[in-house]
């Protein structure tokens, strides 16, 4: 009996040997990716982690500067954290937030730098669409219709859809286009959450002009 095993321990040896003397290097080489998948994964997510604790430190920072007011000292910091952390979300918030101590310290050159950065590199539409809408803004006070209109084509996170046509309203309205002006504030309208209080002031633009959204089928109508 043991005799009988001991050739089937080696018939099985033999085959072994045999599987592995054909197939054992592409079975190296596959435990070898999967392993080299595994750790490049462990990796990344160490590195991406790194990342974020790096750059939650120097947005802490920016925001320390943009609570002092020292619209420089924001700047530096944003430069340095798009630099090297361009594609963390506390990069595109560093932005923003750059460019609003900038524009408050009468630096709206250095503001609509820093937003068109933002509204171009933001890893997620929705960073990219505040950032476009903000330099609408600045753009708008600046008198320069036409580049805070493009900066609206540009922007298009779903989220902010009415806000867009607010803005663009705002625009057209200063370019003294009253109807254009009407539609897009009757889409911003339309758009709106009614529970938004910021609705109320869309209507009250809306009223001024003499279309005060009362009819909601003649806004939809005049919207298209």
């Amino acid at each position: 009996m043991a005799t009988h095993l001991d050739l089937e321990e080696q018939e099985q040896l033999d085959q072994l040997k045999t599987f592995w003397k054909q197939y054992g290097n592409l079975v190296t080489w596959l435990l070898i990716a999967v392993l080299a998948a595994y750790a490049a994964w462990n990796g990344w997510n160490y590195w991406q982690r790194d990342q974020a604790v790096k750059a939650g430190a120097m947005f802490d920072q920016l925001d320390k500067a943009a609570q002092a007011g020292d619209a420089d000292q924001a700047g530096r910091i944003f430069g340095d954290l798009k630099e090297r952390f361009p594609r963390t979300a506390f990069t595109q918030q560093g932005g923003l937030l750059a460019a609003k101590v900038q524009f408050d310290k009468g630096q709206a050159d250095a503001s609509l730098e820093t937003l068109a950065w933002v509204g171009s590199n933001a890893a997620e539409t929705e960073y990219q669409t505040v950032a476009r809408l903000r330099a609408a803004g600045v753009l708008l006070d600046q008198k320069k219709f036409d580049d805070a209109l493009k900066q609206l084509d540009g922007a298009s996170a779903p989220e902010f859809a009415a806000l867009v046509a607010d803005r663009r309203g705002d625009v057209l309205l200063a370019q003294g286009k009253a109807d254009d002006a009407k539609a897009a504030y009757n889409k911003a309208w339309l758009a709106m959450d009614s529970k938004v209080e910021y609705r109320r002031l869309i209507e009250a633009k809306l009223t001024a002009l003499g279309a005060a959204p009362n009819d909601v089928s003649k806004v939809a109508e005049v919207a298209k």
